[in-house]
């Protein structure tokens, strides 16, 4: 668990320090940036930058940090945000000669729904606390610890639960695609 001394170890420079601040964090912070932008790529650069963006920022403040994760969120916001302004200012190039409107859009669209149907219809098929916990856990980026309190179990508990949703959620995919 990160504590407010290994913050200021972290801003001081302290190579170690950064390094456990960074493997504490990083896996809620990864999640939430992926919930926003869907990409995997692009979910792992806005979370390098915004470490990156959030560790330049701790130099010059001079106000002690109270909630570490928000903080983190909102800097990892900023960041989707500024990425997205830029993208919108700049675009993307486009050779319209080699598009076919008709068959790019229906693919994509028909692709897209398909696969967000099947897994609805897979979540469906666990069981309620499955469906709570894989929730809690990988869409919405709580640790195991939140996810325990929030459901009144123990962390272990919520692992299994969590492991055995996933292989059972697993299963139900591959069984639809086959």
């Amino acid at each position: 668990m990160l504590t407010f001394k290994d913050l200021i170890k972290a801003k001081a420079g302290d190579p170690r320090a950064i390094e456990d601040f960074c493997l504490d964090t990083w896996e809620t912070t990864y999640r939430f940036v992926y919930y926003k932008v869907q990409n995997r790529e692009e979910a792992e650069d806005i979370t390098q930058e915004t470490y990156v963006k959030f560790l330049s920022s701790l130099n010059q403040q001079s106000t002690p940090i109270d909630n570490i994760g928000g903080y983190l969120k909102v800097v990892a916001l900023n960041v989707i945000r500024d990425k997205w302004r830029r993208n919108k200012r700049r675009g993307t190039l486009v050779n319209i000669e080699d598009i076919n409107p008709s068959k790019m859009a229906s693919q994509d669209c028909q692709d897209t729904i398909t696969e967000r149907l099947q897994v609805e219809e897979a979540l469906a098929q666990l069981k309620e606390e499955q469906r709570t916990i894989l929730e809690l856990r990988i869409i919405k980026g709580y640790s195991v610890a939140d996810t325990a309190k929030l459901i009144g179990k123990s962390e272990g508990a919520v692992r299994t639960i969590q492991h055995r949703a996933l292989r059972v959620l697993s299963k139900i995919l591959t069984a639809k695609n086959e």
